[in-house]
């Protein structure tokens, strides 16, 4: 059996029954895909719920027509027998009921598939997204795929669409799950994007050339967008909403959801605010916050770059006690104060500012000079 002849029965069988089959697959486990197609070709032997999945396609066979436009696309179909397929990542999906592990993967671009999703965020949320949670969007993925995180989306108008154009614009990589064949540019208006995120990163879809965009392909293909990542971020969503879709699946494959808040008054952030309020998600201000929820596989790898900017927010007072703090207070910024005139300003008695001293001298917050203590960090940050 050549792999000629096993591709092509992957490609037919990828067509010949719509989205997920878990029948489908376990048909292949048992006599192999060759097998497989020619079973369902003939319709012999099935059983009851894969006749009634295949019944409608068996006869179509577009297998030379697919694989020839593929080729000329530049594409690849990969199936569980490629070593780029990413098994680990599908493994929990083989799990959840009602749903099973794509039958194969049409893909354009030349990175590898397993390889890219090693470290991977996904970022949701509404099509008519606000300047707002355009922004966000492109923040986080800006930021994650400059730590080597790939961004993972669906290629949709919105915060899709601006989570794409952050990574690619940061130099990094982002992955397009569609909900349709690879030959079909949706929505049009991201013919140039999918273009480019294909040169750089990867187009990926389930679905065999031809396929029209539908609703419950959406659906189905939301949990491929979740599947594919360490975890799962809704930037803007509505009450109802298909990033909440997204995110319910990746809850379903026990990966981290988050989402960010925003103003209190906006309908599209209502989702993410019921989901906060629910615990169905995290609260994320940054990418920090995503790198740290996705691990531990290798978090600590990238946070702490990505932690620098929290740290330029810190106070040089943070993490001081009670007395430390009081003393602290009551230096001026400018001028000096002796221990005696510390415990007058701070009301704390002098054997306590001579405990708190030590402490402050060591973080660099003050120093003794001739006329007393004074403040150092103020003065040396200006």
């Amino acid at each position: 059996m050549s792999d000629s002849e096993k591709l092509r029965a992957w490609a037919y069988l990828s067509r010949v029954a719509e989205g997920p089959c878990a029948a489908l697959l376990s048909l292949v486990d048992q006599i192999g895909p060759v097998d497989a197609a020619r079973a369902v070709r003939q319709h012999s032997d099935l059983p009851e719920v894969l006749r009634s999945r295949t019944e409608g396609r068996r006869h179509i066979d577009r297998v030379d027509a697919d694989l020839a436009l593929l080729d000329r696309l530049g594409g690849r179909l990969l199936t569980r027998e490629d070593p780029e397929w990413p098994h680990w990542r599908f493994v929990e999906l083989g799990r959840v009921r009602d749903t099973a592990v794509p039958t194969a993967l049409w893909v354009l671009g030349d990175p590898d598939l397993a390889a890219v999703t090693e470290r991977a965020a996904a970022i949701v949320g509404t099509r008519a997204a606000s300047g707002y949670g355009e922004h966000v969007a492109t923040e986080l993925s800006g930021d994650l795929a400059a730590e080597d995180w790939a961004v993972i989306s669906g290629a949709a108008y919105g915060i899709d669409g601006a989570a794409h154009r952050a990574a690619l614009a940061a130099g990094g990589v982002t992955v397009a799950v569609l909900a349709c064949g690879i030959d079909r540019v949706y929505p049009s208006g991201h013919a140039g994007l999918l273009r480019h995120i294909a040169e750089s990163g990867s187009v990926v879809t389930e679905y065999p050339p031809g396929t029209i965009p539908a609703k419950f392909r959406f659906l189905a293909r939301n949990r491929l967008v979740a599947a594919l990542s360490d975890a799962t971020v809704v930037v803007e969503a509505g009450w109802r909403s298909g990033a909440r879709n997204t995110a319910r699946w990746a809850r379903a494959l026990g990966r981290p959801v988050l989402a960010v808040p925003g103003p209190v008054t906006a309908a599209t952030s209502r989702g993410c605010h019921r989901m906060i309020r629910e615990g169905e998600a995290q609260l994320v201000t940054g990418a920090a916050d995503v790198v740290e929820a996705a691990g531990p596989l290798d978090a600590a790898a990238g946070i702490g770059a990505v932690r620098a900017a929290d740290r330029a927010h810190r106070r040089p007072t943070d993490g001081l006690d009670e007395g430390e703090l009081a003393v602290y207070e009551a230096l001026p910024v400018r001028g000096c104060r002796d221990e005696d005139q510390l415990s007058v300003e701070s009301g704390l008695g002098v054997g306590a500012v001579r405990a708190a001293l030590p402490g402050l001298e060591m973080r660099g917050l003050i120093e003794w000079s001739d006329q007393g203590w004074v403040r150092v960090r103020a003065r040396r940050a200006r």
